[in-house]
């Protein structure tokens, strides 16, 4: 592709609100415009880049033995009614009503709709295993659409539904699509690592994540030193293996902390480690108010206690509603004589001599010990990891690295099968519910997402199986008919060998081809100029790691192949 024919509106500058690496190369690079909050077009050079994605997707989906299909972003209420999730899912589900007063929304995922499908298609056990799949547009209405296509309300996803007669075929099935998915994002040219994960609001009782890794990635990810367990700060598991302390023989009493709202403060005053500290968090919990002990250096794990109790909705309570259990203000709250459901985190088991709120303002307990001042409902896992602690598999310890989500597995099981009556009838002629899978790919968040692992100051620098063009070929001589005639030459070699090339023939300075060359991040940048010519040579330059080399115009072709395939090695294809 001449790039004169081509239209590739490239800035100078990236837009104010763009705030992340991925956003403001995509802008600057002319591949995306900003329609309104989190909705894009994409211009060409950016479906150019979605293809690539889109085609190593489909290949390795049909290879699994997934079948295309494409079903309406429009989905009626009554099928989200039937699953349970018109009104659990909550406003991200952008719903509307047609001229009849009939109730819509626009699809932010397709159980509803392939379960509805299915169940009318398969009446036996000897029509499964299937899987389906579909790449479409999404709507979820994000309350803050931010960073560009990285959490945009519109976006571009693969959704893939799996359906087996019982659980032994769900996990055959499961395993298929979760090899598929490396095998995808290795093709990519990504560094990427899978992780155990939370279901959301998607529901069934295990999943993984696909986390392109990167510096900038907005997800936490707790890795094992030994390599044995990786998981998502959402998922990852806090053990504690320790003795359980025994009962004290200390009463407890109070002490004044005036000023003294935060851990720190009672830390300074008291003259006590964090550790020692336990912090009472009150949460409203689907409208009951639950309390999650950790402690005063930990965090309490919000997925974790969600789905500890149930909640379809958790949020930290408000000032009203603290005045309603408690007599304490923020800082002073405790679990002695609250009452309300109490969980303590397993890590408390190993203490009796606690520091906790007292209730009342201005005041904190010390001496406490849980199993004879308070009552806890239950010690469970409930804060987030840090660091270095143990790996709960396995041995080794834990780092914590960024990511950024790119894929999803989940195990649904009967969650919509038996909500919408999906059953098919079994080798013995009875009635039996088909056991279910949800496999999803960001399809436009894939291309943010290479971005922000592969980049310099300079602009992006795609894998080759995802920059739009693989070679970029520069003509600094655009006057000169030599230079003219050898650019010809080499472009359509480059074509011939099946590299898709965007040749800058424009009438620009050097300069300008140059930095739009960096920008734009073909892997290869192949520079044809009169110096060059003369002394027998084109300029060669490896993107990823912006060496420079000669190529003799002497066995140009196969010198050429040569280098090519060291420059795609470097890339780990």
């Amino acid at each position: 592709m001449r790039f004169s024919q081509y239209y590739i509106p490239t800035l100078k500058e990236a837009p104010a609100d763009a705030e992340v690496v991925s956003h403001k190369l995509l802008v600057r690079a002319g591949m995306i415009r900003k329609l309104t909050s989190g909705i894009y077009t994409y211009l060409p050079l950016g479906v150019r880049a979605l293809e690539r994605v889109s085609r190593i997707v489909r290949e390795e989906m049909n290879k699994a033995g997934a079948l295309e299909i494409f079903m309406p972003t429009v989905q009626p209420s009554d099928l989200w009614e039937e699953s349970g999730r018109w009104q659990k899912y909550g406003k991200e589900l952008l719903r509307f009503k047609d001229r009849n007063d009939r109730d819509y929304c626009l699809g932010p995922t397709h159980e509803e709709v392939v379960t509805s499908l299915l169940r009318g298609e398969i009446r036996s056990y000897r029509q499964m295993p299937i899987n389906v799949y579909q790449i479409q547009t999404k709507f979820r209405d994000e309350i803050r659409p931010r960073f560009g296509l990285m959490r945009g309300r519109e976006f571009i996803m693969k959704d893939a539904y799996s359906f087996d007669r019982d659980n032994a075929g769900a996990d055959k099935s499961y395993e298929i699509m979760y090899r598929a998915y490396e095998n995808i994002f290795r093709r990519m040219g990504l560094k990427f690592r899978a992780v155990e994960a939370d279901s959301g609001a998607i529901g069934g009782n295990f999943s993984h994540e696909f986390m392109v890794l990167a510096d900038t990635g907005e997800d936490v990810i707790a890795v094992a030193t030994d390599g044995t367990y990786a998981a998502n700060l959402e998922r990852a598991e806090a053990t504690y293996s320790g003795p359980e302390a025994p009962l004290s023989e200390t009463a407890y009493e109070e002490v004044s902390t005036p000023d003294c709202p935060t851990v720190e403060a009672v830390c300074k005053l008291l003259n006590v480690p964090a550790a020692q500290i336990v912090k009472t968090m009150l949460y409203n919990a689907d409208g009951e108010i639950v309390a999650a002990l950790v402690r005063g250096d930990r965090e309490v794990n919000e997925i974790k206690l969600k789905n500890l109790v149930g909640a379809v909705e958790l949020n930290l309570v408000t000032a009203e509603e603290i005045a309603g259990v408690s007599a304490g203000n923020i800082g002073s709250i405790g679990p002695v004589g609250l009452n309300v459901r109490i969980f303590a985190d397993l890590e408390l088991l190993g203490g009796n001599d606690w520091i906790v709120g007292a209730n009342k303002p201005d005041a904190h307990l010390i001496h406490v010990d849980f199993k004879r001042d308070a009552k806890i409902e239950a010690y469970k896992d409930l804060r987030q990891v840090q660091e270095g602690d143990p790996c709960p598999r396995g041995g080794g310890k834990l780092t914590l690295t960024r990511g950024i989500e790119v894929g999803h597995v989940f195990k649904l099981g009967l969650k919509y099968s038996e909500a919408m009556n999906a059953k098919f009838l079994d080798e013995n002629g009875k009635e039996q519910f088909m056991v279910m899978g949800s496999y999803g790919i960001g399809i436009s968040r894939v291309v943010a997402a290479a971005i922000e692992q592969n980049h310099d100051e300079f602009g992006i620098k795609f894998p080759p199986p995802l920059a739009p063009f693989q070679v970029s070929l520069l003509n600094l001589d655009i006057r000169s008919e030599k230079a003219v005639a050898k650019a010809d030459e080499i472009y359509e070699f480059l074509e011939s060998e099946g590299l898709e090339t965007l040749y800058d023939d424009r009438d620009e300075r050097p300069g300008v081809k140059f930095k739009d060359a960096d920008l734009l991040g073909s892997p290869i940048q192949l520079v044809v100029g009169g110096k060059g010519l003369d002394r027998g040579i084109i300029e060669a330059k490896d993107r990823r790691t912006n060496e420079k080399f000669e190529l003799s115009l002497e066995n140009f072709k196969e010198n050429f192949k040569k280098w090519q395939a060291d420059v795609w090695a470097g890339w780990g294809l």
